[in-house]
Order: C-alpha cells, then sequence, then structure tokens
C-alpha cells in the first residue's frame, strides 16, 4: 500500500557519503521537527533523474529553504558510493542531502517501489517528491508517466 497524505513515515535506515566515509543514517535522524522536501528517483546517473529532476532542486535550492524548509533530501534505490559520486559530480554536495536505498527497504515501505527489471535496472523507485513535517507526510506527488512533471521542485515550490 501505498503512503498517503496524513501517514507517518516508516522508520528507514539509509546510508550516506559523509567525509569519513558511508555513514548510515535513520529517518529518525532526519524527520522530526523538521520541515523536509524529499523526492525520489529511479536511479542516480541515469539521463532524466541526472538531466531534469536533479538539476530543479539545485537550481531552486535557495528558494525551497526560504518557504521554510530545513533539508532537501533525494533517495534512490542505489548504493552509498553511486549517491556519493552523484552528489560530488551535480555539485549537489551540502546542499542536498543524498540518501542511498541499497535494498529498497525504504521504497518498498512507502509503496513507491517500481520493478524495471525489463530494463536490466531491477528494483527501483518510482519518481515522486514529497513534503514531510515533523515525520508526517503533507504532500505526494508520484509520476504516472515517464519525465518530470508533478515531482519537480518548480511544482513543490508552488506548494509550499
Amino acid at each position: 500500500m501505498t503512503i498517503s497524505v496524513g501517514d507517518k513515515l516508516p522508520e528507514a535506515t539509509f546510508k550516506t557519503m559523509t567525509a569519513d566515509g558511508a555513514k548510515p543514517i535513520t529517518s529518525a535522524e532526519i524527520f522530526p521537527g523538521k520541515k523536509v522536501v524529499l523526492f525520489g528517483v529511479p536511479g542516480a546517473f541515469t539521463p532524466t533523474c541526472s538531466n531534469n529532476h536533479l538539476p530543479g532542486y539545485l537550481e531552486n535550492h535557495d528558494a525551497i529553504l526560504a518557504r521554510g524548509v530545513d533539508t532537501i533530501a533525494v533517495v534512490s534505490v542505489n548504493d552509498v558510493h553511486v549517491m556519493g559520486a552523484w552528489a560530488r559530480f551535480t555539485g549537489g554536495e551540502g546542499k542536498i542531502l543524498f540518501l542511498a536505498d541499497g535494498n529498497g527497504d525504504f521504497a518498498k515501505a512507502v509503496g513507491l517501489d517500481a520493478d524495471y527489471s525489463g530494463g536490466g535496472m531491477g528494483l527501483r523507485s518510482k519518481r515522486f517528491s514529497m513534503i514531510i513535517d515533523d515525520g508526517k507526510v503533507t504532500a505526494l506527488y508520484v509520476e504516472t508517466k515517464p519525465g518530470v512533471d508533478e515531482s519537480g521542485a518548480a511544482h513543490i515550490l508552488g506548494q509550499l
């Protein structure tokens, strides 16, 4: 079942790359007491994610934070090393929290997992964005067709 507006996010452990290497980070460290914009992508370094989805959040970073958001985070079913490299390559380090959901546990727990095995990518996340206030989902946008429309930064900015 897909998570809905009004639901509390489930407990999850992600990995993130730090100056000291890979580090686990839990939902209890990220979301309580904060307003967070979280967006999910099928894969780091994939064309739509790298060329259309992530750049909008980087370009609108300051405007999103100016609307009361504490953290912007991206999650993908990739390993922490890929997410760390993507953060460095895109210039997103220090602006966006890059969360590795290596086994897709978070994607499955929120019902936003997708089977990309036909494209050779296996289990992935659907493309989505959500606004989370103190651990509770206050807005959720899941793309129903290829591309970035409802889950993009411009749409989220209009919802804040």
